[in-house]
Protein backbone atom coordinates (compact mmCIF):
# COMPACT_ATOMS: atom_id res chain seq x y z
CA UNK A 1 0.00 0.00 0.00
CA UNK A 2 1.39 3.38 -1.03
CA UNK A 3 1.62 6.41 1.27
CA UNK A 4 2.46 10.09 0.76
CA UNK A 5 3.87 12.46 3.39
CA UNK A 6 3.22 16.20 3.11
CA UNK A 7 5.96 18.11 4.94
CA UNK A 8 9.37 16.54 5.61
CA UNK A 9 10.24 18.41 8.78
CA UNK A 10 10.73 16.97 12.26
CA UNK A 11 7.50 14.95 12.40
CA UNK A 12 7.31 14.06 8.70
CA UNK A 13 10.83 12.66 8.69
CA UNK A 14 10.00 10.83 11.91
CA UNK A 15 7.02 9.15 10.24
CA UNK A 16 9.21 7.94 7.38
CA UNK A 17 11.76 6.66 9.93
CA UNK A 18 9.17 4.75 11.97
CA UNK A 19 7.69 3.17 8.83
CA UNK A 20 11.19 2.08 7.79
CA UNK A 21 12.53 0.82 11.14
CA UNK A 22 9.32 -1.04 12.07
CA UNK A 23 8.51 -2.11 8.52
CA UNK A 24 8.10 -5.83 9.23
CA UNK A 25 6.02 -5.41 12.38
CA UNK A 26 3.73 -2.92 10.66
CA UNK A 27 3.34 -5.16 7.60
CA UNK A 28 2.32 -8.07 9.85
CA UNK A 29 -0.28 -5.95 11.63
CA UNK A 30 -1.72 -4.46 8.45
CA UNK A 31 -1.51 -7.63 6.37
CA UNK A 32 0.67 -6.08 3.67
CA UNK A 33 3.74 -3.84 3.46
CA UNK A 34 3.37 -0.03 3.57
CA UNK A 35 5.61 2.02 1.30
CA UNK A 36 6.21 5.76 1.18
CA UNK A 37 5.95 6.73 -2.49
CA UNK A 38 5.86 10.56 -2.41
CA UNK A 39 7.07 13.30 -0.08
CA UNK A 40 5.75 16.83 -0.63
CA UNK A 41 8.23 19.55 0.27
CA UNK A 42 9.62 22.78 -1.17
CA UNK A 43 13.20 21.57 -0.79
CA UNK A 44 15.17 19.23 -3.08
CA UNK A 45 17.10 16.99 -0.60
CA UNK A 46 20.00 16.38 -3.01
CA UNK A 47 21.87 13.18 -2.15
CA UNK A 48 19.31 12.14 0.47
CA UNK A 49 17.84 8.62 0.20
CA UNK A 50 14.38 10.20 -0.15
CA UNK A 51 15.44 12.44 -3.06
CA UNK A 52 13.61 10.35 -5.67
CA UNK A 53 10.34 10.54 -3.71
CA UNK A 54 10.19 14.34 -3.42
CA UNK A 55 7.45 16.22 -5.27
CA UNK A 56 6.71 19.97 -5.14
CA UNK A 57 3.08 20.04 -6.29
CA UNK A 58 0.39 18.55 -4.08
CA UNK A 59 -1.65 17.74 -7.18
CA UNK A 60 0.95 15.10 -8.07
CA UNK A 61 -0.29 13.22 -5.00
CA UNK A 62 -3.95 13.99 -5.63
CA UNK A 63 -3.68 12.55 -9.14
CA UNK A 64 -1.72 9.41 -8.17
CA UNK A 65 -4.21 6.52 -7.96
CA UNK A 66 -1.67 4.27 -6.21
CA UNK A 67 -1.50 6.48 -3.10
CA UNK A 68 -4.25 5.52 -0.66
CA UNK A 69 -3.08 7.21 2.56
CA UNK A 70 -1.68 10.73 3.03
CA UNK A 71 0.11 12.10 6.10
CA UNK A 72 0.00 15.87 6.75
CA UNK A 73 2.75 17.22 9.02
CA UNK A 74 3.16 20.71 7.60
CA UNK A 75 1.57 22.68 10.43
CA UNK A 76 -0.66 25.76 10.26
CA UNK A 77 -4.12 26.04 8.76
CA UNK A 78 -3.13 27.04 5.20
CA UNK A 79 -2.06 25.60 2.85
CA UNK A 80 -2.57 22.43 4.93
CA UNK A 81 -6.37 22.75 4.79
CA UNK A 82 -6.43 23.16 1.00
CA UNK A 83 -4.12 20.18 0.52
CA UNK A 84 -5.93 17.89 3.00
CA UNK A 85 -9.33 18.75 1.57
CA UNK A 86 -8.09 17.90 -1.93
CA UNK A 87 -6.75 14.54 -0.72
CA UNK A 88 -10.03 13.60 0.95
CA UNK A 89 -12.08 14.67 -2.05
CA UNK A 90 -9.89 12.52 -4.30
CA UNK A 91 -10.68 9.46 -2.18
CA UNK A 92 -7.52 9.27 -0.08
CA UNK A 93 -7.43 8.74 3.69
CA UNK A 94 -5.59 11.40 5.71
CA UNK A 95 -3.92 11.52 9.12
CA UNK A 96 -2.42 14.68 10.59
CA UNK A 97 -0.45 15.87 13.61
CA UNK A 98 -1.57 19.45 12.96
CA UNK A 99 -3.50 20.77 15.99
CA UNK A 100 -4.15 24.19 14.41
CA UNK A 101 -5.80 22.52 11.41
CA UNK A 102 -7.87 20.11 13.51
CA UNK A 103 -9.04 22.75 16.00
CA UNK A 104 -10.07 25.10 13.18
CA UNK A 105 -11.35 22.71 10.49
CA UNK A 106 -11.82 19.34 12.20
CA UNK A 107 -15.61 19.06 11.90
CA UNK A 108 -15.56 20.18 8.27
CA UNK A 109 -12.82 17.74 7.25
CA UNK A 110 -14.54 14.86 9.02
CA UNK A 111 -17.71 15.58 7.02
CA UNK A 112 -15.77 15.76 3.74
CA UNK A 113 -14.13 12.42 4.58
CA UNK A 114 -17.52 10.86 5.31
CA UNK A 115 -18.96 12.21 2.05
CA UNK A 116 -16.13 10.52 0.09
CA UNK A 117 -16.07 7.25 2.09
CA UNK A 118 -12.58 7.87 3.47
CA UNK A 119 -11.30 8.67 6.98
CA UNK A 120 -9.66 11.66 8.62
CA UNK A 121 -7.64 10.83 11.77
CA UNK A 122 -5.56 13.07 14.05
CA UNK A 123 -4.32 11.15 17.10
CA UNK A 124 -1.00 13.03 17.20
CA UNK A 125 -2.67 16.46 17.24
CA UNK A 126 -3.29 16.52 21.00
CA UNK A 127 -0.97 14.40 23.11
CA UNK A 128 1.94 13.67 20.81
CA UNK A 129 2.71 10.02 21.53
CA UNK A 130 -0.09 9.64 24.10
CA UNK A 131 -3.07 7.70 22.61
CA UNK A 132 -5.77 9.90 24.17
CA UNK A 133 -8.06 10.46 21.16
CA UNK A 134 -8.50 6.79 20.29
CA UNK A 135 -9.09 6.06 23.98
CA UNK A 136 -11.91 8.64 24.11
CA UNK A 137 -13.47 7.54 20.82
CA UNK A 138 -13.21 3.78 21.27
CA UNK A 139 -12.28 2.56 24.74
CA UNK A 140 -14.44 5.11 26.58
CA UNK A 141 -17.24 5.38 24.04
CA UNK A 142 -19.71 3.97 26.59
CA UNK A 143 -18.88 6.68 29.13
CA UNK A 144 -20.09 10.22 29.60
CA UNK A 145 -16.87 12.19 30.06
CA UNK A 146 -17.44 14.54 32.96
CA UNK A 147 -14.01 16.10 33.26
CA UNK A 148 -10.70 16.39 31.40
CA UNK A 149 -7.57 17.98 32.88
CA UNK A 150 -4.35 17.90 30.94
CA UNK A 151 -0.74 18.94 30.93
CA UNK A 152 -0.59 19.00 27.15
CA UNK A 153 2.36 21.27 26.39
CA UNK A 154 5.84 19.90 27.03
CA UNK A 155 7.59 23.25 26.69
CA UNK A 156 5.70 24.95 29.50
CA UNK A 157 5.81 21.86 31.71
CA UNK A 158 9.58 21.69 31.29
CA UNK A 159 9.85 25.37 32.19
CA UNK A 160 7.68 25.08 35.29
CA UNK A 161 9.64 22.02 36.42
CA UNK A 162 12.96 23.87 36.04
CA UNK A 163 11.64 26.95 37.86
CA UNK A 164 10.40 24.72 40.69
CA UNK A 165 13.62 22.70 41.02
CA UNK A 166 16.11 25.53 40.57
CA UNK A 167 14.23 28.65 41.65
CA UNK A 168 15.10 30.32 38.35
CA UNK A 169 13.21 33.22 36.82
CA UNK A 170 10.98 32.79 33.77
CA UNK A 171 13.23 34.46 31.18
CA UNK A 172 16.25 32.42 32.25
CA UNK A 173 14.38 29.12 31.93
CA UNK A 174 12.83 30.14 28.60
CA UNK A 175 16.27 30.75 27.12
CA UNK A 176 17.44 27.36 28.38
CA UNK A 177 14.38 25.68 26.84
CA UNK A 178 15.11 27.38 23.51
CA UNK A 179 18.77 26.35 23.65
CA UNK A 180 17.73 22.72 24.18
CA UNK A 181 15.20 22.83 21.36
CA UNK A 182 12.18 22.45 23.67
CA UNK A 183 10.91 25.95 22.88
CA UNK A 184 10.60 27.63 19.49
CA UNK A 185 12.44 30.81 18.59
CA UNK A 186 9.00 32.46 18.87
CA UNK A 187 7.57 30.66 21.92
CA UNK A 188 4.31 32.62 22.03
CA UNK A 189 1.97 29.70 21.23
CA UNK A 190 3.42 27.67 24.10
CA UNK A 191 4.00 30.20 26.87
CA UNK A 192 0.74 32.10 26.26
CA UNK A 193 -1.27 28.84 26.41
CA UNK A 194 -2.56 28.96 22.82
CA UNK A 195 -1.21 25.50 21.99
CA UNK A 196 -2.89 23.95 25.04
CA UNK A 197 -6.08 25.87 24.26
CA UNK A 198 -6.41 24.29 20.80
CA UNK A 199 -5.81 20.85 22.27
CA UNK A 200 -8.51 21.11 24.96
CA UNK A 201 -10.87 22.52 22.31
CA UNK A 202 -10.28 19.38 20.20
CA UNK A 203 -10.81 17.02 23.13
CA UNK A 204 -13.97 18.81 24.26
CA UNK A 205 -15.33 18.80 20.69
CA UNK A 206 -14.83 15.03 20.54
CA UNK A 207 -16.51 14.24 23.87
CA UNK A 208 -19.52 16.50 23.20
CA UNK A 209 -19.74 15.84 19.44
CA UNK A 210 -19.97 19.54 18.54
CA UNK A 211 -17.57 22.29 17.50
CA UNK A 212 -15.87 23.98 20.44
CA UNK A 213 -14.30 27.25 19.29
CA UNK A 214 -10.89 27.68 20.93
CA UNK A 215 -11.42 31.46 20.74
CA UNK A 216 -14.18 31.06 23.35
CA UNK A 217 -11.87 29.43 25.92
CA UNK A 218 -10.33 31.83 28.47
CA UNK A 219 -6.59 31.28 28.21
CA UNK A 220 -3.71 32.37 30.44
CA UNK A 221 -0.13 31.28 29.90
CA UNK A 222 2.84 31.05 32.25
CA UNK A 223 4.69 34.23 31.25
CA UNK A 224 3.64 36.01 34.46
CA UNK A 225 4.81 33.22 36.80
CA UNK A 226 7.87 34.28 38.84
CA UNK A 227 10.39 32.68 41.16
CA UNK A 228 8.49 34.37 44.01
CA UNK A 229 5.33 32.48 43.03
CA UNK A 230 7.35 29.26 43.16
CA UNK A 231 8.45 30.12 46.71
CA UNK A 232 4.83 30.50 47.77
CA UNK A 233 3.90 27.25 46.03
CA UNK A 234 6.61 25.41 47.95
CA UNK A 235 5.43 27.00 51.20
CA UNK A 236 1.97 25.54 50.48
CA UNK A 237 3.40 22.15 49.51
CA UNK A 238 2.03 22.62 45.99
CA UNK A 239 3.36 22.80 42.44
CA UNK A 240 2.36 25.19 39.64
CA UNK A 241 1.31 23.52 36.39
CA UNK A 242 -0.26 24.89 33.21
CA UNK A 243 -3.52 22.94 32.88
CA UNK A 244 -6.01 22.69 30.03
CA UNK A 245 -9.35 21.85 31.64
CA UNK A 246 -12.84 20.92 30.53
CA UNK A 247 -15.68 20.13 32.92
CA UNK A 248 -19.26 19.10 32.17
CA UNK A 249 -21.94 21.54 33.34
CA UNK A 250 -25.48 20.59 32.42
CA UNK A 251 -25.61 20.16 28.66
CA UNK A 252 -22.38 22.08 28.04
CA UNK A 253 -18.84 22.43 29.41
CA UNK A 254 -16.67 24.88 31.28
CA UNK A 255 -13.25 25.13 29.61
CA UNK A 256 -10.12 27.02 30.63
CA UNK A 257 -6.34 27.09 30.18
CA UNK A 258 -4.39 28.59 33.08
CA UNK A 259 -1.68 27.94 35.67
CA UNK A 260 -3.00 26.01 38.70
CA UNK A 261 -1.55 25.16 42.10
CA UNK A 262 -1.71 21.38 42.59
CA UNK A 263 -1.37 19.32 45.79
CA UNK A 264 0.79 16.14 45.83
CA UNK A 265 -2.33 13.95 45.75
CA UNK A 266 -3.48 15.49 42.44
CA UNK A 267 -2.87 13.00 39.60
CA UNK A 268 -0.97 15.61 37.54
CA UNK A 269 1.31 16.86 40.34
CA UNK A 270 4.16 14.45 39.52
CA UNK A 271 4.14 15.01 35.74
CA UNK A 272 7.44 16.78 35.14
CA UNK A 273 9.87 17.92 32.45
CA UNK A 274 8.67 17.54 28.84
CA UNK A 275 6.18 14.78 29.70
CA UNK A 276 2.46 15.25 29.14
CA UNK A 277 -0.53 13.65 30.81
CA UNK A 278 -4.29 13.77 30.42
CA UNK A 279 -6.56 12.96 33.37
CA UNK A 280 -10.09 11.88 32.47
CA UNK A 281 -13.15 11.29 34.64
CA UNK A 282 -15.98 9.24 33.15
CA UNK A 283 -19.35 8.57 34.75
CA UNK A 284 -18.67 4.80 34.57
CA UNK A 285 -14.85 4.64 34.41
CA UNK A 286 -14.25 6.99 37.29
CA UNK A 287 -10.69 8.33 37.10
CA UNK A 288 -8.21 7.45 34.35
CA UNK A 289 -4.83 8.85 33.39
CA UNK A 290 -2.89 8.82 30.13
CA UNK A 291 0.81 9.67 30.48
CA UNK A 292 3.81 9.76 28.19
CA UNK A 293 5.94 11.72 25.74
CA UNK A 294 3.69 14.51 24.56
CA UNK A 295 6.01 15.85 21.89
CA UNK A 296 9.19 15.06 20.00
CA UNK A 297 10.01 13.54 16.64
CA UNK A 298 9.55 9.82 17.23
CA UNK A 299 6.80 9.83 19.92
CA UNK A 300 4.61 12.03 17.72
CA UNK A 301 5.52 10.05 14.61
CA UNK A 302 4.57 6.88 16.48
CA UNK A 303 1.04 8.23 16.98
CA UNK A 304 0.81 9.20 13.30
CA UNK A 305 1.89 5.71 12.24
CA UNK A 306 -0.73 4.27 14.60
CA UNK A 307 -3.30 6.19 12.56
CA UNK A 308 -1.74 4.95 9.31
CA UNK A 309 -2.12 1.34 10.47
CA UNK A 310 -5.74 1.98 11.43
CA UNK A 311 -6.42 3.52 8.01
CA UNK A 312 -4.66 0.70 6.17
CA UNK A 313 -6.78 -1.89 8.01
CA UNK A 314 -9.97 0.01 7.06
CA UNK A 315 -8.95 1.21 3.63
CA UNK A 316 -12.31 0.65 1.93
CA UNK A 317 -14.52 2.49 4.40
CA UNK A 318 -15.06 5.58 6.49
CA UNK A 319 -14.34 5.28 10.22
CA UNK A 320 -17.06 7.49 11.71
CA UNK A 321 -16.18 10.18 14.25
CA UNK A 322 -18.98 12.31 15.68
CA UNK A 323 -18.00 15.98 15.59
CA UNK A 324 -20.68 18.23 14.13
CA UNK A 325 -19.96 21.70 12.78
CA UNK A 326 -22.74 23.13 14.99
CA UNK A 327 -21.02 25.31 17.58
CA UNK A 328 -21.34 24.49 21.28
CA UNK A 329 -21.97 27.47 23.54
CA UNK A 330 -19.63 26.98 26.48
CA UNK A 331 -20.70 27.67 30.06
CA UNK A 332 -20.00 31.17 31.38
CA UNK A 333 -16.41 31.05 32.74
CA UNK A 334 -17.28 33.75 35.28
CA UNK A 335 -19.53 31.21 37.04
CA UNK A 336 -16.77 28.62 37.45
CA UNK A 337 -15.83 28.09 41.10
CA UNK A 338 -12.32 27.97 42.55
CA UNK A 339 -10.28 28.80 45.60
CA UNK A 340 -7.69 31.42 44.69
CA UNK A 341 -4.14 32.15 45.83
CA UNK A 342 -3.46 35.88 45.88
CA UNK A 343 -0.37 38.01 46.46
CA UNK A 344 -0.95 41.64 47.42
CA UNK A 345 0.70 44.68 48.99
CA UNK A 346 -2.49 45.37 50.97
CA UNK A 347 -2.37 44.71 54.74
CA UNK A 348 -4.14 41.81 56.46
CA UNK A 349 -6.95 43.99 57.80
CA UNK A 350 -7.82 45.10 54.25
CA UNK A 351 -7.55 41.54 52.94
CA UNK A 352 -10.00 40.26 55.57
CA UNK A 353 -12.36 43.19 55.07
CA UNK A 354 -12.63 42.32 51.36
CA UNK A 355 -12.28 38.52 51.25
CA UNK A 356 -13.51 37.52 54.71
CA UNK A 357 -12.05 34.19 55.86
CA UNK A 358 -8.65 33.51 54.26
CA UNK A 359 -5.62 31.32 54.95
CA UNK A 360 -2.31 33.18 54.98
CA UNK A 361 0.81 31.73 53.34
CA UNK A 362 4.19 32.65 54.80
CA UNK A 363 6.95 32.32 52.20
CA UNK A 364 9.30 34.80 53.88
CA UNK A 365 8.65 37.50 51.27
CA UNK A 366 8.92 41.03 52.72
CA UNK A 367 6.53 43.82 51.77
CA UNK A 368 3.58 41.69 50.65
CA UNK A 369 0.91 39.29 51.85
CA UNK A 370 0.06 35.90 50.33
CA UNK A 371 -3.23 34.16 51.09
CA UNK A 372 -5.75 31.65 49.76
CA UNK A 373 -9.47 32.35 49.57
CA UNK A 374 -12.48 30.20 50.18
CA UNK A 375 -14.18 28.72 47.10
CA UNK A 376 -16.07 31.35 45.07
CA UNK A 377 -17.02 32.06 41.47
CA UNK A 378 -14.57 33.71 39.11
CA UNK A 379 -16.93 36.68 38.98
CA UNK A 380 -16.98 37.03 42.79
CA UNK A 381 -13.19 36.89 42.88
CA UNK A 382 -12.82 39.59 40.23
CA UNK A 383 -15.15 41.94 42.11
CA UNK A 384 -13.24 41.42 45.36
CA UNK A 385 -9.86 41.78 43.65
CA UNK A 386 -10.99 45.12 42.25
CA UNK A 387 -11.91 46.27 45.75
CA UNK A 388 -8.59 45.04 47.12
CA UNK A 389 -6.48 46.70 44.44
CA UNK A 390 -2.72 46.10 44.25
CA UNK A 391 -2.98 42.38 43.31
CA UNK A 392 0.53 41.19 42.44
CA UNK A 393 -0.51 37.68 41.39
CA UNK A 394 -3.48 35.31 41.30
CA UNK A 395 -3.29 31.57 40.71
CA UNK A 396 -6.20 29.17 41.01
CA UNK A 397 -6.06 26.11 43.25
CA UNK A 398 -6.86 22.65 41.90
Amino acid sequence: MKIAVMGYGTIGSGVVEVLDVNRDVIAARVGEPLEVKSILDLREFKGDPIEHMVVHDYMDIVNDPEIRIVVETMGGVEPAYTFVRAMLESGKHVTTSNKALVADKGAELLQIAKDHNVTFLFEAAVGGGIPIIRALLESLTGDVIEEIEGIVNGTTNYMMTKMTCEGSEFEEVLKEAQDKGYAEKDPTADIEGYDACRKIAILTSLVCGQQVDYNDIPTEGIHKITATDIQYAKAMGRAIKLLATSQASGDTYFARVAPFLLTPDHPLYHVNDVFNAVYVRGNMLGDGMFYGSGAGKLPTASAVVGDIVELAKNVDKNIPITWEAKKLTLADPLQQRYAFFVRTTADRATVEAVFGVVSYVDAGIAGEVGFTTEVMTQQEYEKKAEQLGEVLQMIRLA
